[in-house]
C-alpha cells in the first residue's frame, strides 16, 4: 500500500473542507475549527487545550507508543489528563514515509496546526511550516519553542531553565537560594500565549484570507513575566531584591501562624483597612498608638508590629480569623494544598471543576476532578466535551475520513504505521 500526499493540499481535496459547516455555537466560538498538534509534554498540548475548550476540533497526532506523558510519574503523572481533554488521538509513525505522508494529509485538512519539537524535527517529515503552507495560504501554523529565534533557539528549554535563567527563580526563592515557582508557569502560559496567538491570526485570515506563522517561548514567556521587575530597576535604578527580601509597601500583608499551628495570610494595606481590622479584632489600642498611624509609619515600625500582632493573633483559629476579615472585607486567604481546592465551595458552587475519567496508569478508567479554564463565555463555563483520549482512540475514523478503506487501515495497523 502507498499512501501519498493529497495534490492539492487544503482545498477541494480536503474531506474536512468539504464537510458541511457546523451550526454555530451558543458559547464555543471556534466550533468548525480543526486544530492538528504535533505536540508533547506541556506547552505545546496546552495551546490545543485552550483552542479545544473554546470549540475546535483537536486531533493530536501521537507516536505509536504513545505521547511520553501518559507514563511519567511524580509531579508528571497529571499531565496528560489535564492538557490533553477535549481532543482526538491518532498515534503515527512518523518515520515510516507512509506514516509521514499520512500525517501531511491530516494537516492538509486543517486550519491550524501546532507544534512544539526542536526546530527543523518536523522539517524532516515535511510537516514544517514552509511545507504545508505551500498551496495553503490560509494555514495558521503555531510553533512553541523554548526560545524564539535568535543566538539561544538550539538550546533544550525546560521550564525549570528558562525560570532560572530569565530571572524568576532569583525572585521567588530567598536571597542565595533561588527557587523555581510551584506550577509549569512558562509552559502553561506559553501555550496560551500561543493559543492566543492563533486567534489573532484566525481573525487577520477571516479579514484577509492568509494565514501566518505565529511563534510563542517559554524564555521570552518568562522574561516577559519579570518585566515589571526590569521596569522597577529602569525606573528606581535599585537592583529589585527576591520577593521573600523585598521592600514591603505595607506593614500589615504577611502569613500568620495562628492557633494549632494553622497559617493564614492577612493584609491590611491602606489605613481604613487598618482601623477596620483592629476594630475588627479589638486591638483599639493599637490603633491608637501615634507610632502606626499612618502606613508608612507602620511599615517604618513593621519589625515591631508584626510580632505583636503574632503573639495577638496566636490564640485565634484561621477558621476564626477568616470569618472576622471576611465579615469585615479585608483581604485574607487560607494556606491551601492543590488537593484542598477539590473541596472548594466556590470551585464546586459555580462549576470551575469538572469530571473527566483518566485514560491511563494504575486508576485509568476512573472519574477525577479537573479544572476548567479561567474564563465564562456569556456566563457559561467551557465544558469537557471529550475525555482525555486512550492512545489512537480516533485512528480508524480518521483514516477513514482521509479516504483510507477498512483493508487499507488494517494493513497500516499490521505494520505499526498508525496504531
Amino acid at each position: 500500500m502507498t499512501i501519498s500526499d493529497p495534490a492539492v493540499p487544503a482545498s477541494a481535496s480536503s474531506a474536512h473542507a468539504l464537510a458541511p459547516a457546523p451550526a454555530p455555537d451558543p458559547v464555543l466560538p471556534l466550533v468548525g475549527l480543526r486544530a492538528v498538534e504535533f505536540t508533547h509534554m506541556v506547552m505545546g498540548p496546552t495551546c490545543g487545550l485552550v483552542l479545544g475548550d473554546l470549540g475546535a476540533e483537536v486531533i493530536k497526532v501521537e507516536p505509536i507508543e504513545g505521547e511520553a506523558t501518559r507514563t511519567l510519574l511524580g509531579a508528571g503523572a497529571g499531565f496528560f489528563p489535564m492538557f490533553n481533554r477535549n481532543k482526538k488521538s491518532i498515534a503515527i509513525d512518523l518515520r515510516q514515509p507512509e506514516g509521514a505522508a499520512l500525517a501531511r494529509r491530516l494537516a492538509a485538512t486543517a486550519d491550524v496546526v501546532a507544534e512544539n519539537f526542536r526546530p527543523g524535527t518536523l522539517a524532516k517529515y515535511g510537516l514544517d511550516y514552509e511545507t504545508l503552507s505551500t498551496g495553503n495560504e490560509r494555514l495558521v501554523y503555531v510553533s512553541l519553542k523554548g526560545f524564539l529565534p535568535g543566538p539561544y533557539e538550539q538550546r533544550t528549554a525546560l521550564d525549570e531553565v528558562v525560570q532560572m535563567m530569565g530571572g524568576l527563580a532569583y525572585m521567588t526563592g530567598r536571597p542565595g537560594d533561588p527557587l523555581r515557582a510551584g506550577s509549569s508557569v512558562n509552559d502553561i502560559m506559553g501555550g496560551i500565549f500561543g493559543a492566543v496567538g492563533v486567534l489573532g491570526a484566525l481573525v487577520r485570515r477571516g479579514i484577509g484570507g492568509r494565514g501566518m506563522h505565529v511563534q510563542s517561548a517559554l524564555f521570552e514567556n518568562n522574561v516577559f513575566l519579570v518585566g515589571q521587575h526590569m521596569l522597577q530597576y529602569a525606573v528606581t535604578g535599585r537592583a529589585p531584591p527576591p520577593m521573600p527580601a523585598r521592600e514591603m509597601p505595607w506593614a500589615i500583608y504577611d502569613v500568620f501562624t495562628v492557633k494549632d499551628g494553622e497559617q493564614i495570610f492577612l493584609a491590611a494595606v491602606s489605613d481604613s483597612q487598618w482601623q477596620t481590622m483592629c476594630k475588627a479584632l479589638g486591638f483599639e489600642d493599637l490603633m491608637a498608638d501615634p507610632a502606626f498611624a499612618t502606613n508608612n509609619d507602620r511599615v517604618r515600625e513593621r519589625a515591631r508590629l508584626l510580632p505583636l500582632l503574632a503573639q495577638r493573633l496566636a490564640g485565634h483559629s484561621a477558621a476564626e480569623l477568616a470569618r472576622v476579615f471576611e465579615d469585615a472585607g479585608l483581604p485574607f486567604a487560607p494556606i491551601s494544598r492543590p488537593q484542598d481546592l477539590l473541596d472548594d465551595p466556590h470551585l464546586l458552587a459555580t462549576g470551575g471543576l469538572a469530571d473527566i475519567v483518566l485514560p491511563d496508569g494504575q486508576r485509568a478508567g476512573q472519574t477525577v476532578k479537573t479544572t476548567l479554564l479561567p474564563l465564562a463565555l456569556d456566563g457559561q463555563r467551557l465544558p469537557v466535551r471529550l475525555q482525555p483520549p486512550h492512545r489512537g482512540e480516533h485512528t480508524r475514523a480518521l483514516l477513514l475520513e482521509l479516504g483510507c478503506t477498512p483493508a487499507e487501515i488494517d494493513e497500516l495497523l499490521a505494520r505499526a504505521v498508525v496504531a
